[in-house]
This record gives C-alpha cells, structure tokens and sequence, in this order.
C-alpha cells in the first residue's frame, strides 16, 4: 500500500490543550482522518471537536501517559499509515504532498518524519555523521523526535508500537532504536517542513505542576531507557553523577529559599530514584 490522504490518520494526544488544538487541526489537509486522544478527560472538549469537524473522533480518558494514548490512537486507525503528532505543531500548506512524493520514491521505511524549520534543533539523530543516502530530498537517520512521525503500521508485523512503560520521554528514542535493531529505515523528508510551538500544547495555567512532572518523567525514563537496552550497570553509572547533583542543588535550593528551584531538582531526584529501584512511573501531574 502506498501513502495517500485516504491511507493516512492523524493521531493527536491531548491534554489541557484546548487553547491550541484547533490550529493543529485547522493546519491539516482538509477532511483528513483525525484521532484525537483527550489525555484531560474532557468530555466538554469532545462534544466541540465532534461537532465542528468531520472525520474527526474524539477519545476521552484519564491520562494514560504518550505512549499508551498513541498506541490506542494507532489501533484505532483502520488506515496503513498513522502520523503522531503533538496540538503544537503546525504544517505548512505543502508538508503532506513532499512526504506523499518522497514516501512513493522509498516506501521501506518504518517511520518517516517531516523536518522542524528550527534548523538550530534538529527533530532528528544520526549518530554517524555522514551522508547515508543519494538522494537530495531525504535523510536516513537513526531517530525522529516524537511531536512528529509517520508510522508504516505495515513494517509493525508484531502489533508493539510504543512501550507503554514511559509515560513521558523518551518513547519515541525507543521505538526508533527497537526498529533499527530490526534493520527498519527511519527517514527524514528534507523538503516536508513543519513547525513545532515546543511546550505549549498544554495550556500555561498548569505550565508549573507541568513542569514538575517533566523534571520527574524526564528522570525515569532516561534511566529505564538506558537499564532497558544497555544493561542496569551502565544505567547507573550514566545516571548517579545526576542523582547526587541533584541532591547538592536541592540542599542548595532549600537553603536559599528558592521553592520552585527546589522542587524541581527533588523531583529529578525522586523520578531518577523511582526508576533505579524498580518502581514504575506513577508520578501524575496535579491539575
């Protein structure tokens, strides 16, 4: 199967992003299919999404974290192609025709990924700084950033999409190492550009809690991601000079009165613990 509009569905987790999820959606081609995981629990935000759009459906839940929510979004797709992607990010109006026309000249890729048009941050990783590939218009690379990637449902013969144990970071470096290891291509559509807001699909009345429960996911899933395929040892040696330095500024965050401060390097600390001794990633944000 090849990669059309007809063959493609977008899936959108939500959560508090009712202030911007329109302009994601509005930003798409017209009449496209469209998933939307509401992560809030807003059952308000349904009725309107529904009745304004058409090809549009709406699940509402508790939050479940992004990678459970995309892989729900995913099984819910009754298309070959899914495209992930977060409330911030904005197409432009060419976006979809350049992945369509690059996707029919190499359609042996597992993911494939429109490029951010902040050049200073890459949404991509090539760990050999080289050029793999002839062709101008594309770059294999070893991952894409999660705000944005085309899933080939077809190259998932197992059904496992994201491991639903990260709740927040890091679930996109996953999949994508776990499809390498496959010998997946993973490319990057150079002439496909998008644009990523970075941190605002969420609305700034919980930007706080929000960010605390960052710090905490951050730290969790960068020491399950390393335990997962390096090994606990090398998991822990990675992760302990962060877990004292963390501990040093909280001390010094409490001692100077710095509460925000204070509570963000405990809750690196606290995510970076958890995922050490083997607790898996409880943590919720309070909003």
């Amino acid at each position: 199967m090849t990669l059309s509009l007809n063959n493609l569905t977008f899936v959108i987790v939500t959560f508090k992003s009712d202030h911007i999820i329109d302009d994601c959606i509005e930003c798409l081609p017209k009449d496209s299919n469209i998933i939307i995981i509401e992560n809030s629990n807003n059952l308000e935000l349904k009725k309107k999404l529904e009745a304004k759009y058409s090809k549009i459906n709406v699940i509402v839940q508790e939050n479940s974290g992004m990678g459970s929510a995309n892989n729900k979004g995913i099984k819910l797709c009754k298309t070959d192609y899914a495209f992930i992607i977060n409330p911030d990010v904005m197409f432009y109006e060419n976006t979809m025709q350049e992945l369509i026309s690059l996707s029919s000249r190499h359609s042996d890729y597992s993911i494939l990924a429109p490029i951010s048009d902040k050049t200073q941050y890459p949404n991509y990783k090539i760990k050999e700084k080289k050029i793999r590939n002839d062709d101008p218009d594309f770059l294999d690379v070893d991952s894409v950033d999660g705000y944005a990637m085309l899933i080939n449902k077809n190259k998932f013969n197992d059904n496992v999409f994201f491991d639903e144990n990260f709740f927040l970071y890091l679930e996109n470096d996953d999949l994508c190492l776990r499809k390498k290891k496959e010998n997946n291509k993973i490319y990057i559509a150079k002439k496909a550009k998008i644009h990523h807001l970075g941190g605002k699909s969420h609305s700034m009345v919980h930007n706080k809690e929000i960010e605390f429960s960052r710090n905490w996911h951050w730290m969790w899933s960068k020491f399950y991601f390393n335990k997962k395929h390096y090994g606990y040892l090398k998991a822990l040696i990675i992760s302990f000079p962060t877990l004292i330095t963390s501990m040093i500024k909280f001390f010094y965050y409490f001692a100077t009165h710095n509460k925000f401060k204070k509570k963000i390097y405990i809750m690196r600390f606290l995510g970076l613990f958890n995922s050490m001794i083997g607790r898996k990633s409880w943590y919720r944000p309070l909003t």
